[in-house]
């Protein structure tokens, strides 16, 4: 068997690395049992809380984390690394690496998208229902505190999306020893409370989960859609590799977060044995009554950092969606001058906030918003599935008839939990499936907008060979000194910038570079592989620069290397010479109605190629033309 080889090994201590993954990656399923146990018996499909239904939803409960994270992700799926990074843009890269039948890849970036459009979602209802179900322990605690849930989960939401500015390398050290603290305490209070009732340990058999499906049949199936809550978070584990390596994510998992989260599972279990009552809220039960205030303080403290860590990774994605131009160019910060990964973008930041928001005061409390967290889930988890296939077979080499029992195991226990999550549509799971549904439309409509324009832009562009050709025999008027630098996005014709520049002016500068900046299918690229410079006849130059996923590009950045290869540019002398084209409505356009306003809408609003190519603005000179699409 063939895997890929790892070659973004982070070099910081083993320790330090599976301390930064327990505070970081396992925010979001640590937190789960906040809500889990308390949806499954209190939920609008209560299970009855009886002795034989508690041993069955415990057995589910732990094997779903056997099969699910420990299996799946944590042992096959993040053998799917993209020269160190995962996340499910980078799945897709390798997914498409060795596809090259167009209908194959048109079905491998639909199941990217929306997969990354569901991962959205998951952005937006993660920070909303681990907040709220952490401070609606004050109800618990004071019931005539009820009042005060919503507004303090708000205040509490808000203080979080205000410090994404800072990054989140400022409290990025507390990360670790709180949720340390936290899996700490979720251990010792699930070993109490099992120590009264031992027996709560024969769940560990799977028979017992086998006995409550033949017992309830299709209200056991219906069970899983809120089971599924217990794996919340799992796509963290892959997404967040590249930040902490494999090998420390995969050590954390097994020596403290699962048997920390099977205790505390197992404790509420005994909690509503010894009193069905406890169903109410069997986490915060669990909690000795003088540590009632104390618990809700670290639950909201761990809610807010498994929050961060998914809002941190819809910051990635949006990153990387940006460099695969299937989102328009927004405005992004670097918070860190040593964790490349670590990006801010205020944009996505507001759009999130006001969505989480919204998200609070509809639904209103962590029951109602149980039913549409898990659907986002399991549409993710399914479609990480399909495109792992794909990976196994053609970059693993792995036997077709292995991959194919190992993959069609995970798919049935996926399309299990996918299906009971269908069943609660009417109750909350259409919030995800619009969402997805919309920004997988969004970012389609973004990229075959771009189709369409580059269409337009090739047919109306002339040949530099051509062009330079033509140049020896009928020179310009004049070569002004210096340098121009001409933005192009393709290689086989001239700038539009620069056939405007010349057919209004007549004159040429003595030195001409076409800089064209692609983006490859790997995170990253060594700065000796980044460029290739090919020296044209009459003064002009190509520089190819090349760029990783996860790289931003940077115009200074590519003229000192530059320098390196014998072409010296002097970025205080040199002219930027950018085209701007403007987009107006067809008479016949190439999109349909719809797709039109919405394309020409999110054009007209993207970050200027300035700023995203960080060129200096006092040396730009941009030229217009019209396109009608």
């Amino acid at each position: 068997m063939q895997t890929q080889t790892n070659t973004h090994e982070p070099s910081a201590g083993f320790a330090a690395l599976m301390l930064g993954a327990i505070g970081v990656v396992y925010g979001d399923v640590g937190t789960s049992p906040l809500y889990t146990m308390k949806e499954i018996f209190n939920g609008p499909h209560a299970v009855q809380a009886t002795p034989e239904n508690v041993l069955g939803i415990l057995s589910l409960i732990f094997w779903s984390l056997i099969l699910v994270i420990s299996i799946k992700y944590v042992l096959f799926v993040m053998r799917a690394n993209n020269h160190g990074e995962g996340g499910i843009m980078a799945l897709m890269a390798l997914a498409l690496r060795h596809r090259n039948r167009q209908r194959q890849r048109n079905i491998i970036i639909a199941l990217g998208l929306f997969g990354t459009a569901l991962f959205y979602g998951d952005g937006i209802i993660t920070p909303a229902i681990s907040v709220l179900s952490a401070v609606e322990g004050l109800q618990v605690a004071a019931p005539a505190l009820q009042a005060y849930v919503l507004p303090v989960t708000i205040a509490v939401l808000i203080a979080l999306f205000l410090f994404q500015s800072y990054g989140t390398d400022k409290v990025g050290l507390l990360f670790g020893p709180i949720m340390m603290v936290w899996f700490g305490v979720l251990g010792v209070l699930g070993w109490l409370s099992v120590r009264q009732n031992p027996d709560v340990l024969q769940a560990l058999n799977p028979i017992y989960g086998l006995h409550f499906f033949l017992a309830h049949g299709w209200h056991a199936f219906i069970a899983l859609g809120a089971v599924v809550l217990a794996l919340t978070g799992a796509e963290a584990l892959y997404a967040d590799m590249g930040h902490f390596g494999k090998r420390p994510i995969q050590a954390a998992w097994f020596s403290m977060i699962l048997p920390a989260l099977a205790l505390n599972y197992f404790g509420q279990g005994a909690l509503i044995l010894r009193d069905p009552a406890a169903v109410l809220n069997p986490f915060y039960l669990l909690a000795p009554e003088w540590a009632m205030y104390p618990m809700i303080g670290l639950a909201t403290a761990a809610t807010v950092i498994a929050s961060q860590a998914v809002i941190s990774g819809a910051f990635s994605i949006t990153s990387q969606a940006m460099q695969m131009d299937y989102i328009p160019r927004m405005q992004r910060v670097h918070t860190s001058t040593e964790a490349a990964g670590q990006i801010y973008v205020p944009a996505m930041n507001r759009m999130l906030l006001l969505l989480v928001i919204c998200t609070v005061l509809g639904f209103g409390s962590s029951g109602n918003l149980a039913a549409a967290y898990g659907l986002a889930v399991t549409g993710t988890m399914m479609i990480t599935t399909l495109l792992a296939l794909v990976v196994a077979l053609d970059s693993w080499r792995w036997s077709p008839l292995w991959t194919g029992a190992l993959v069609t195991l995970f798919l049935i226990v996926d399309g299990a939990f996918l299906g009971a999550n269908l069943l609660k549509i009417p109750q909350g799971g259409w919030f995800p499936l619009v969402a997805g549904t919309i920004l997988f439309f969004v970012m389609s409509t973004w990229r075959r907008g771009r189709e369409v324009l580059t269409y337009h832009l090739q047919k109306a562009a002339i040949s530099l060979t051509a062009f330079i050709a033509d140049l020896a025999l009928h020179p310009p008027l004049a070569r002004v000194p210096g340098t121009a630098v001409y933005m192009s996005a393709r290689n086989l014709s001239m700038p539009h910038a620069l056939q405007i520049n010349f057919e209004h002016n007549q004159v040429l500068h003595e030195r001409i570079v076409l800089l064209t900046m692609s983006t490859v299918d790997i995170p990253s690229i060594p700065d000796h592989e980044r460029i290739d410079i090919d020296q044209l006849d009459q003064g002009f130059y190509r520089v190819t620069a090349r760029y990783g996923f996860m790289e931003p590009p940077n115009v200074p950045q590519i003229l000192r290397l530059c320098k390196l290869k014998d072409l010296d540019i002097d970025i205080n002398s040199a002219s930027f010479f950018i085209g701007r084209e403007t987009l107006i409505p067809s008479n016949k356009p190439d999109l349909n109605p719809l797709q039109e306003k919405i394309f020409l809408v999110m054009f007209r609003n993207a970050s200027s190629p300035i700023q995203f190519f960080k060129i200096p603005p006092e040396r730009v000179i941009e030229l217009g033309v019209q396109f009608e699409i």
